[in-house]
């Protein structure tokens, strides 16, 4: 039974990842930082699964800052795999803390190398790096080729860009200085039902449930122009996987070719909550509303832009799709299906729960 170490494991690419490690049989040993909230949401789920069927789902509590702790879990579990996905990984938040962001994107990635190398599994232990597609950032329009791949030069945007692209190159220094196998993932967006609710795609498909059972009367965004390859991160866990099943390491560019706008997500996702957008205006100026109440529902609000933004991206996934024979299984249309339905059933859950509350609170105080 192969084991592998999971550096966090409560977001939303953890616990995918940690779903198809445990249908593959691994014993999966994973990081919690010990707080006073459980927040287990996302994989509650699997700590039931591990009893019921027999699979190992082993929780460390431990922090990245603390190298003593790590140091000593890596020499008692010998882990084959590390999927290093522990970050800061908000462009904003990057922006307003850049400094956390540098010390939890960066230097963690650094410290794991080198705990790895002081418990003598560098010719055992296999290594992913999660990077991002901010490590491109500006969009040279006047460029020959229009499609980055894994070769193409990198211009970030943002603290949460530039730490990323030095977690990227300790880790290529890495695999050419000691032999270790490092390999990174250079991903584009990829959402689910389990996103942050800080991220743009969640906030959407939030308001959008919101709204539609009266619980909210607008949203408010920024750039509706800015285009994005939002895929679902079921498929791109898979092709971490595949990254560290093959003989040699290597880098890969993970997207799909298709690219949608925030305004796009925006229409999709009051689709499927059956509610029919009209657009008015344009910019900063831009609104859309019901048509069939001309209630607006969708407003621009300037303090949501950012110092600088990365508003158009294409890639290349030629590599992934033939090395790694990785296809997505999802559609952006579905990916927003999933998420708004999710979301409408948790607001109705939390809705039914606050009547069920307040008719017993009511019968106590009658």
């Amino acid at each position: 039974m192969k084991k592998a170490l999971i550096t966090w494991v409560t977001w939303q690419d953890w616990s995918y990842l940690a779903e198809l490690l445990l249908e593959k049989w691994y014993e999966v040993h994973w990081l919690k930082r010990r707080v006073s909230i459980f927040n287990t949401d996302r994989i509650d789920h699997l700590l039931q699964d591990r009893h019921e069927k027999d699979r190992k789902f082993i929780l460390h509590y431990g922090d990245m800052t603390d190298s003593l702790n790590i140091t000593t879990l890596i020499n008692d579990i010998k882990p084959d795999e590390i999927y290093n996905l522990a970050a800061q990984s908000h462009v904003h938040i990057s922006f307003l803390m850049p400094e956390y962001t540098w010390n939890n994107d960066w230097l963690w990635t650094l410290r794991i190398l080198e705990w790895v190398r002081n418990a003598w599994l560098e010719k055992t232990c296999k290594f992913y790096q999660a990077s991002t597609s901010e490590l491109f950032g500006w969009m040279d329009y006047n460029r020959p080729e229009a499609w980055y791949n894994e070769n193409s030069p990198m211009h970030p945007r943002s603290p949460y860009g530039c730490a990323k692209i030095y977690a990227m190159w300790i880790a290529r220094n890495y695999k050419e200085s000691y032999w270790m196998f490092c390999s990174n993932w250079i991903l584009f967006n990829h959402e689910s039902p389990r996103r942050w609710e800080n991220f743009v795609t969640r906030k959407i498909t939030m308001a959008v449930a919101r709204i539609k059972l009266w619980l909210q009367e607008k949203l408010y965004l920024w750039n509706l122009d800015a285009k994005r390859d939002w895929w679902h991160a079921k498929d791109y866990v898979e092709a971490m996987w595949l990254m560290l099943q093959q003989d040699k390491p290597d880098d890969f560019v993970i997207a799909t070719w298709v690219s949608n706008t925030v305004r796009d997500f925006v229409n999709r996702s009051f689709e499927e909550a059956w509610i029919k957008l009209e657009r008015k205006w344009t910019g900063i100026d831009e609104k859309w509303y019901d048509i069939e109440t001309w209630k607006c529902l969708v407003e621009v609000d300037p303090q949501y832009f950012r110092p600088a933004e990365v508003n158009y991206l294409l890639w290349d996934a030629t590599k992934a799709k033939t090395v790694l024979w990785w296809q997505p299984k999802y559609t952006v249309r579905e990916l927003c299906k999933e998420m708004v339905k999710s979301d409408l059933e948790n607001f109705k859950k939390d809705e039914i729960l606050k009547q069920h509350w307040y008719e017993i609170l009511t019968q106590y105080e009658d």
